[in-house]
């Protein structure tokens, strides 16, 4: 079920590297403003952490089908942003296409939590596979943007991508995670503090990525005053360094307990950040970026990994999906709040209260571990 897994997350990070460089052009065709663009693109996180849960409860009733299935549904609202008018259109549409996404997040997560459990390490390789095609699908819309295509048509190449994962990832092949009772996945829904912590951390390691790529263009615009092509190198490096880091990873976990290995890069991602906060000149920041996306890369799939490890077979999504659902907090909030800090103490200062959070969870992530599946279990059996 490997390459099922990597084509999943692969289409899924085409689409939002494609994202990203349609935007402008979304809020032309839409015609809107600044600030009504703003809300729209909170309406994403908004609809994500509404499907989470109920997706996650779909993937353990009927596992890899209902995977394919949400990918479709995906790509149908993949072209809802291209087509939508005004502000109250585009703020509908994005509220679909995020619920849409979340539920697709949670599906991908589960189905390489399941193969990992079966095969060994995967997921660092699988969100690898995730920013790399970021990367891929950032530089392809904007070279179709250059040749004048427009964002409806885009979006409608990522929907034939997405499309296409569906049907790969719905193709006969090795058995998912069992069909379960409903009264028994009761029994295995997992709701406890162990996974709610681990969903704390992932809300961490969610503020500190997103950070960075949502204001590492707007420091290098109006810090360093770079046109809008240099500032978009931005977002670019630090998602490169997270697909190489994120490989990296991958065979660190062979030789680390998961652990130490969130620990490890939520501590570099803590070095480069502040670095990058404190950078006195454009290279600077970028080499720095580049370390902050190595240390921040391992983070989230890490996390993910253990949520995936310590639940039960039967419940392994729904646990993924608490954790997702809890992390996607810090996903939608933490570029706010940079924001709203930076209006008091400077972008600068705001970047380094981010650093100061990867330390953090480099501390509480070394110091109080979440414990492992085998003793999860033993805990469960004994009460």
């Amino acid at each position: 079920m490997r390459v099922q897994v990597l084509v999943g997350f692969g289409a899924f990070g085409v689409f939002w590297g494609a994202w990203g460089a349609l935007i402008p052009e979304v809020q032309r065709q839409a015609g809107v403003g600044n600030a009504e663009l703003g809300v729209a693109v909170l309406m994403i996180g908004l609809g994500a952490l509404g499907s989470m849960r109920p997706a996650g409860v779909a993937v353990d009733r009927f596992g890899r089908s209902a995977v394919a299935v949400i990918l479709l549904l995906m790509a149908a609202a993949a072209v809802l942003p291209g087509l939508a008018n005004g502000a109250r259109g585009l703020m509908a549409a994005l509220a679909v296409l995020g619920a849409a996404s979340g539920a697709v997040d949670v599906g991908i997560n589960t189905l390489a939590s399941e193969e990992e459990s079966r095969s060994g390490r995967l997921m660092n390789a699988a969100h690898a596979c995730f920013s790399a095609c970021v990367v891929l699908g950032a530089i392809g819309s904007g070279l179709a943007l250059e040749r004048g295509l427009g964002a409806d048509r885009v979006l409608l190449v990522a929907t034939v991508l997405l499309a296409g994962a569906a049907v790969v990832v719905g193709f006969p092949g090795p058995a998912g995670s069992p069909v379960t009772p409903r009264r028994e996945r009761r029994r295995s829904t997992v709701t406890d503090r162990p996974l709610l912590a681990l969903g704390a951390l992932c809300g961490l390691a969610y503020l500190i990525e997103n950070a960075w790529q949502s204001w590492s263009a707007v420091m290098l615009r109006s810090v360093f005053h770079t046109g809008s092509g240099a500032a978009a190198a931005g977002p670019v490096v630090f998602a490169a360094a997270a697909a190489v880091g994120r490989l990296a990873g991958h065979g660190l976990t062979a030789r680390l307990p998961q652990r130490h290995l969130l620990a490890l890069g939520a501590a570099v991602a803590a070095v480069g950040t502040l670095g990058a906060a404190l950078a006195p000149g454009v290279r600077s920041m970028l080499a720095a970026l580049v370390v902050a996306g190595l240390g921040t890369s391992v983070c989230t799939p890490t996390i993910l990994s253990l949520a995936g490890e310590r639940a039960r077979p039967e419940a392994r999504s729904s646990a993924v999906a608490v954790v997702a659902s809890i992390g996607y907090g810090g996903c939608l909030f933490g570029p706010a709040a940079v924001g709203l800090t930076a209006s008091s103490v400077g972008l600068r200062g705001a970047l380094c209260g981010v650093a100061g959070m990867a330390a953090v969870l480099a501390l509480v992530s070394l110091l109080s571990g979440p414990r492992s599946r085998a003793a999860s279990r033993s805990l469960e059996a004994e009460g």
